[in-house]
Order: structure tokens, then C-alpha cells, then sequence
């Protein structure tokens, strides 16, 4: 049995390919992990910026195998967060990008009247069904040690050292006054920001 398809997601801006080398480490570890491949595919030769994208920002989508499966570009708009339902799933895994996202799916349809989950795996937060998040406390940005994907923004905001990681517990959550969401798509600076009271049991 051929191991899941997996994607990768990169942000495209004014033509241009951003944070690509960490894009470049996860297909590099998720190929290793599924298939053992320990060829290098160099994303900037593998991507090729079509003609007619304009100056705005878009979404670039590399589905992958053992080789490349297809490549598609689209325009990107983020849609508004102004909620979050926690549902649990102690079983989940999504350790790598997978094509694959139903059960995700499932805990998406739990969000009842709010716009997006957080998931939580045997007591802890981990992410929304999209994106890594952050939890201030009021001096410094944490983001949860379990994470379900370590996506390629939080790798790059953990080496900037603008976010620590931790272990947050839902127990934990009204010691925090803010979670932020981001993600490959929604840069630091443009994630959006919830008040913790938003975060609804």
C-alpha cells in the first residue's frame, strides 16, 4: 500500500515565492518519512511562477508522491476568524501535509456557530483545522508543543524567536488573553488576533 499523497502550500507574493526553504525542509522530511526518497527536488526549479499572476497574493499547491503530481495556482483571500469551538480528537494524526484532510473535515462541521475549531489531543491544544496559533500571556507569544503539523511559519517564527514553544492545556487557556492564528498563507503580521473569551467550550 503507497503511502497518502501530501501537498505542500506556499505563498506567493508580487510573483515572488516566499519562505521557500522551509518549504524545501518539510518535502525534503516528508519524502524521507513516506517513501525514504533522499533526492533533493530544489522547489525554485520545480516551481515556476506562471505568467498571467498578477501582483496580488496567491496560493501555489504542490500535491506530491514519490514524484510531483500536479501543480495549481489560485488567488487567495483569507476568510475571517472571529471564533473558535474546541472539539476533541485523541486519536488524530496529521503529522505530515496530507492530501488527505476528511477527518479533519469532520472536526471542521463541529464548529457549530463559531468559524473555526481548535483541536484539542488527549488534553492539549494543538491547531485549528488550518493553521498553527500562538497564546500570549501577557509578556511572550507561546505556541503549543503538540502541534499537529509543524507548519512552515512556525518553524520560521520559532528561529526568529518571536514565538517559545509550550505545552498548553485547555485547563490552561484563561491564563492566556489573546491566540493568533497564522499559517504559510497568513503571515505574523496579518493573523488574525482573538480574544482567548472567544474561545468557546
Amino acid at each position: 500500500m503507497h503511502p497518502p499523497l501530501c501537498f505542500e502550500t506556499i505563498c506567493v507574493r508580487n510573483r515572488r515565492l516566499l519562505n521557500l526553504p522551509y518549504h524545501q525542509t518539510r518535502l525534503h522530511r516528508t519524502r524521507t518519512a513516506l517513501w525514504g526518497s533522499h533526492d533533493e527536488w530544489p522547489l525554485e526549479e520545480v516551481l515556476t511562477v506562471p505568467d498571467w499572476l498578477g501582483t496580488g497574493t496567491y496560493k501555489c499547491r504542490l500535491t506530491y508522491g514519490e514524484k510531483p503530481e500536479s501543480i495549481e495556482w489560485e488567488p487567495y483571500s483569507p476568510r475571517p476568524i472571529r471564533s473558535l469551538k474546541l472539539v476533541h480528537d485523541n486519536a488524530i494524526d496529521y503529522s505530515h501535509k496530507y492530501r488527505d484532510r476528511q477527518r479533519l473535515n469532520i472536526l471542521f462541521e463541529q464548529r457549530s456557530t463559531c468559524d473555526e475549531v481548535l483541536i484539542v489531543r488527549q488534553g492539549l491544544v494543538t491547531d485549528t483545522s488550518y493553521c498553527n496559533v500562538a497564546f500570549f500571556d501577557g509578556e511572550q507569544w507561546l505556541t503549543p508543543a503538540t502541534p499537529l503539523l509543524s507548519g512552515t511559519q512556525r518553524a520560521y517564527l520559532l528561529d526568529a524567536g518571536v514565538i517559545h514553544e509550550a505545552p498548553i492545556r485547555v485547563g490552561d487557556l484563561h491564563h492566556y488573553t489573546q491566540v493568533k492564528l497564522f499559517n504559510a498563507m497568513l503571515p505574523w503580521q496579518e493573523g488574525p488576533v482573538l480574544p482567548v473569551g472567544q474561545v468557546v467550550g
